[in-house]
């Protein structure tokens, strides 16, 4: 079986948990027999060479319909169905205008045009800009053999938003079991620190967390790449940060991991998250978790982890608070290393690819 990955432009160039999801799991398809190449949107690709097509991120169409239409191949999406609306930020008179004038659709799609006017990121389906962005989005699902949600709450509310009921599996994130069966040096920098991995953007919330903790008694390290679009705001996130603070860059595996397993505790104070992998993996490595059941966290998650207001900073700073005097559950743990891995997610992709294909 032979199936091409195909993902955003800036996968590499702006990193999230897509891509690791879509890395980690053709590794763990690879080791399983399948063939995958990883493509970005914007290349060309021999559809011919194929058996399936394997699309993410479903809310960015204009990224997938000429693949669809010229390659006339069954696919499957990832969905990963971030809902935007949610998110607060600090927005100028214009945005505020946008907002209340355009519907969640959208404004995702003026989105999609500032991203090619703004980024360069070319728009590879120009039907896009016909359909426009639901109806694209509509096209997409509709036509697509099957949807791979990251959880039963992301199909449900992709259901509920596009009234598109589709065929689906359900393919968890995971972890990385390589590197977390490891053992990984004392770090005097992290060593009960407080972490926040992940993306710097107003989704993630990282503003707010540098004001809950602010002047207090703990180190909090905020490591990530600032979106192409979210400048501003990383520059108001540096502008707020007081000493105890420290933003840094991207972390490679390695330092990922040894900073997960010094910290005492690891925030995701987001407006919404399908599942936050950066928690996933500070939970295995013994961090106590504090998110925001924003989202589908709770299908993760459910009773093991605390939970914050990410418009309030006394909530985030007070369920800071509880977890980090709490011990650390390693029912937790076993309960990840069983459900939550990339080996699992790999087996359940290619059941769907079998169903999809009926070998």
């Amino acid at each position: 079986m032979k199936v091409a990955f195909i993902s955003r432009a800036t996968l590499y160039t702006s990193p999230g948990g897509d891509t690791k999801q879509l890395d980690l799991t053709a590794r763990n398809l690879r080791k399983l027999g399948v063939e995958v190449d990883v493509y970005l949107c914007y290349e060309q690709i021999d559809y011919t060479k194929y058996d399936l097509l394997h699309f993410f991120n479903i809310i960015r169409p204009a990224d997938v319909i000429s693949h669809i239409k010229q390659s006339k191949k069954p696919y499957v999406v990832s969905t990963i169905f971030v809902e935007y609306g949610t998110v607060k930020q600090q927005i100028g008179m214009a945005q505020r205008i946008l907002k209340m004038v355009f519907s969640d659709d959208g404004l995702e799609y003026i989105k999609a045009i500032a991203r090619a006017v703004k980024n360069g990121e070319k728009i590879v389906s120009k039907d896009y800009l016909r359909m426009g962005h639901k109806a694209a989005i509509k096209y997409v699902a509709g036509n697509a053999a099957m949807l791979l949600p990251n959880s039963e709450s992301e199909y449900r509310r992709f259901e509920r938003k596009y009234n598109i009921p589709r065929p689906y599996r359900v393919v968890p994130n995971g972890i990385n079991t390589d590197c977390a069966g490891k053992q990984y040096p004392t770090s005097e920098k992290y060593k009960d620190a407080i972490l926040c991995m992940g993306r710097i953007e107003a989704r993630k919330n990282q503003l707010n967390l540098i004001r809950a903790l602010n002047g207090s008694q703990y180190q909090l390290y905020i490591h990530g790449k600032p979106s192409p679009n979210a400048m501003a705001y990383f520059e108001q996130c540096k502008a707020e940060a007081g000493p105890n603070i420290h933003i840094e860059g991207h972390l490679d595996d390695e330092e990922l991991f040894t900073a997960y397993s010094n910290a005492r505790v690891h925030v995701l104070p987001s407006y919404f998250e399908t599942t936050g992998l950066s928690s996933l993996e500070a939970a295995v490595m013994g961090c106590n978790i504090v998110v925001t059941d924003l989202g589908d966290t709770r299908d993760y998650f459910k009773d093991d982890a605390w939970y914050c207001n990410p418009d309030s900073p006394e909530s985030i700073k007070a369920a800071i608070d509880k977890a980090y005097t709490a011990p650390y559950d390693e029912d937790f743990r076993r309960r990840i290393l069983s459900e939550y891995t990339w080996e699992r997610a790999a087996e359940e992709t290619l059941s769907a690819y079998k169903q999809v294909l009926k070998v």
